[in-house]
């Protein structure tokens, strides 16, 4: 006890009172953020499935307005150009390393975009070429889901022919030509070597681990807390024994 009979009390207490409310603070932000990004997923889940099961739509159908229908199943006619391919790196299948081949098609209404025809293994060692198919030379029609430029697979690119190049963007520029802010994943053709062996798979349609973090956080807020008590307890019992 002091000489007036108080308690002495513990230098900056109030300091470690306000850090003990900004760790709780910034804790319930972080359980709010984790929160509303698994309801986004729930969202964006949702929206997939009902695209998904949609009946298939001609391509010419969809007015431009892309962010409606994407990932539903379209259909188009017009031609490949195999000169202008490119090897998405960095792709698995079953564990197997390989590639997205993309290739760019020409509907008949004139629209240019990139056509993803599926995975393909990799060659035996980073100087072997892998074995792609070539695209029909004749004018065909295709069945695919359609995907905005946003949804990209991640990676980096390859160009065959090399063009040094990386991303969609780059490769248009480097051959003077544009495309479409879409792309499609290639599902079947009129002719049957256009189907692929394995197709572009579909995002897995989880909840994902975001609305357990949100509790964690929440448990880590609690911890705060817990610990400020048992600080403010300690303080007292010594300040009981002066």
């Amino acid at each position: 006890m002091s000489e007036l009979g108080k308690p002495i009390k513990e230098p900056r207490s109030i300091l470690k009172t306000l850090i003990a409310l900004i760790l709780i603070a910034g804790c319930l932000w972080a359980s709010q953020w984790q929160f509303q990004r698994g309801i986004d997923r729930q969202d964006r889940n949702a929206i997939i499935e009902s695209q998904l099961q949609l009946p298939a739509i001609e391509l010419s159908e969809t007015n431009d307005d892309f962010s409606k229908v994407e990932w539903r199943t379209v259909t188009a006619q017009g031609t490949f150009d195999s000169q202008k391919q490119i090897l998405l790196k960095n792709r698995y299948f079953e564990g197997v390393y390989g590639y997205e081949v993309l290739t760019r098609f020409t509907s008949s209404d004139g629209r240019s975009f990139w056509v993803d025809r599926g995975w393909v293994k990799a060659g035996k060692d980073a100087t072997t070429a892998p074995i792609v198919s070539a695209p029909p030379t004749e004018e065909v029609s295709i069945k695919a889901r359609l995907r905005l430029d946003r949804s990209l697979p991640q990676g980096a690119f390859f160009a065959l022919p090399s063009s040094g190049g990386g991303m969609i963007s780059k490769l248009n520029a480097q051959t003077d030509s544009k495309s479409e802010g879409f792309y499609l994943d290639l599902l079947s053709g009129s002719v049957e070597s256009l189907t692929p062996e394995v197709p572009a798979q579909v995002p897995e349609l989880s909840d994902g681990p975001h609305l357990a973090y949100a509790l964690q956080w929440i448990f880590f807020a609690g911890l705060v807390i817990y610990g400020r008590i048992l600080i403010r307890r300690g303080q007292i019992l010594t300040s009981k024994e002066f």
